[in-house]
């Protein structure tokens, strides 16, 4: 039988990137004590005033259809968030809602690139991020993220990456996997240089909520790079609820109405009782995020503690969000051999660095979201996982 391209393009970028994941889960579900350091899903619940604004919504009859574009209580919401936050007037035309950012990202990339075009994209990137571009038929054209910048995007190094036929470029800040967080300064460069080489900037900013230290900046701030930034986000990260998908995406009227009819034609709306839940998050102060900001930062700097004495371990503290990063190189294996290795004999499940990018290859990603003490007893298996290798490098030295 036949099969369209796409599915040729897209094969082992879906869930196989989350093999680790899966098995550990499998390994939990047969009674194994192990300890799943992998996804980043917050291990708080959203408040329970979501709960009752969802509850409330669906009594009232909000179950029916939506629109393509999303609920009036949604759009104004998101309206007065991003008027706010930037300076200038956004109305809900600047918006199209979406079961979460990774559909967001989705269907805004397959509006404005298709084959033989180039998307730039920072390497180590997001697992998902491939996909969503090769899907497309454009061409990734990797940007290398270096760990003594502390893995921040540099405008040279940027510009030194684009070729013929770079449309897009796709920004992660605050960055998953390595916590990295532009300044203000940094966007303002990396925005210039999109302006003279007449780029578009996908902006993916779901952890703009979880900066440890500092403030965030958005290339949508920059009144002058309005017309050609498009931000997309959710309340997945900022408010503990990835299992209601509700994201959006914030452009130019003009580009909303460009892209509406391909989200009506896989979507036509989502739930309007989650809209209005959603709406509720947006314009009420809830605590979640600044419990989340406090236990993510204190559980990054004990793992690194835990951790930065560990031969072959060497920790990299993020600047926001929800993982820590470990480069294993001076062990002389790969981030997916350690990984491996750290599941099979010590029972916690960790991400791969090579779900991330080729400049990811010699780290893993763990996952802040579980109570100190697990944390803890994790960080102790990994050093026993690390002693291992080290022991093992020795004794065939002594050989």
């Amino acid at each position: 039988m036949h099969y369209a391209p796409m599915t040729d393009r897209l094969k082992n970028l879906g869930s196989d990137k989350w093999d680790l994941h899966f098995r550990g889960r499998q390994m939990v579900a047969a009674g194994e004590p192990v300890i799943e350091l992998t996804i980043g899903e917050p291990d708080i619940p959203p408040d329970t005033a979501l709960y009752d604004a969802c509850d409330q919504a669906m009594r009232a009859g909000r179950v029916r259809y939506s629109n393509g574009r999303g609920e009036p209580a949604m759009l104004e919401a998101l309206s007065a968030k991003y008027s706010r936050r930037t300076g200038r007037t956004f109305t809900p035309e600047n918006f199209l809602c979406f079961p979460g950012t990774q559909t967001a990202l989705a269907i805004v990339m397959l509006g404005l690139v298709s084959t033989g075009d180039k998307v730039l994209l920072p390497d180590p990137y997001y697992a998902t991020y491939e996909g969503v571009i090769r899907a497309t038929g454009a061409e990734i054209v990797p940007v290398r993220l270096r760990k003594e910048n502390r893995f921040h995007l540099r405008a040279e190094d940027l510009e030194a990456a684009i070729t013929p036929g770079c449309r897009v470029l796709l920004l992660n800040t605050p960055h998953n996997p390595t916590g990295a967080v532009l300044s203000a300064a940094e966007v303002a460069a990396i925005g210039e240089v999109c302006r003279r080489h007449d780029l578009w900037i996908i902006a993916d900013e779901v952890y703009e909520e979880l900066v440890f230290e500092g403030s965030f900046a958005s290339p949508l701030d920059i009144a002058a790079l309005e017309e050609r930034v498009i931000v997309t986000a959710s309340i997945s990260k900022s408010h503990a609820a990835p299992g209601f998908r509700s994201g959006w995406a914030v452009g130019t009227p003009e580009l909303c109405e460009r892209i509406l009819p391909l989200s009506e034609s896989m979507l036509f709306g989502g739930q309007p009782f989650i809209s209005d839940m959603t709406a509720y998050a947006l314009t009420h102060d809830l605590p979640t995020s600044a419990v989340m900001r406090t236990q993510y930062a204190r559980r990054a700097k004990l793992v690194t503690e835990l951790l930065q004495d560990v031969p072959g371990i060497e920790p990299l503290p993020p600047e926001a969000g929800m993982f820590i990063l470990l480069d294993v190189g001076a062990l002389g294996i790969s981030g997916h051999d350690f990984a491996e290795a750290l599941l099979a004999g010590h029972r916690v499940s960790v991400m791969p660095g090579s779900s991330f990018g080729a400049q990811a290859e010699r780290l893993v990603r763990l996952s802040l979201t579980v109570p100190d003490p697990l944390l803890t007893e994790a960080c102790g298996r990994i050093a026993a996982c690390a002693q291992g290798f080290a022991g093992r490098d020795a004794h065939a030295a002594s050989a």
